[in-house]
């Protein structure tokens, strides 16, 4: 697995944007922090009504709260060095959130969510699912993060929104 990270990394690494685009792209990935989230409420309230909007929020918080606990169970146990850490050559294009690269917060945390948006708003929840590893994705280019982060976030996500729909189910 380090080689293909390593492989991919490289090659990702050497096919650059230009100064507009990767200005654009890097707003882009910063939507990721938590920022998107704001749009897609206020989205969901405008076009769907406050009761669709306090139903998501409610399906929400258990698979947030199961995100975040394995998440940061798995940032503290794995304590994988990010690349600009491990390669001398690259440094961090983006601000890091945290300080150890598996998984990727911005795929794991969001793509629960997305998911979950998916599943029950399906004509817009593609594009909570398309963003997340996407940044995932430029999280590479930008040196903070290696694949195996983001296909572990992929996994993660998934496996948070599966749990947290279990339970939510299982509680109601």
């Amino acid at each position: 697995m380090r080689d293909l990270d390593l492989r991919f990394f490289h090659f990702w690494r050497r096919h650059s944007f230009s100064a507009k685009i990767d200005k654009l792209l890097r707003i882009y990935t910063r939507l990721g922090d938590g920022y998107v989230w704001a749009l897609m409420v206020a989205l969901i309230y405008f076009f769907y009504g406050k009761e669709i909007l306090f139903e998501m929020v409610e399906r929400v918080i258990p698979i947030v709260f199961l995100s975040l606990a394995i998440y940061w169970f798995l940032k503290l146990s794995v304590r994988r060095k990010r690349p600009f850490d491990l390669l001398k050559e690259v440094k961090a294009d983006v601000p890091p959130l945290d300080k150890y690269s598996f998984p990727s917060g911005h795929t794991m945390n969001n793509l629960a969510v997305g998911f979950m948006l998916l599943a029950e708003l399906p004509h817009i929840g593609w594009i909570t699912v398309l963003m997340p590893i996407t940044w995932g994705f430029l999280r590479v280019y930008y040196g903070v993060h290696w694949l195996s982060d983001i296909i572990g976030g992929i996994f993660f996500g998934f496996l948070s929104f599966w749990l947290g729909q279990m339970i939510f189910a299982f509680f109601s």
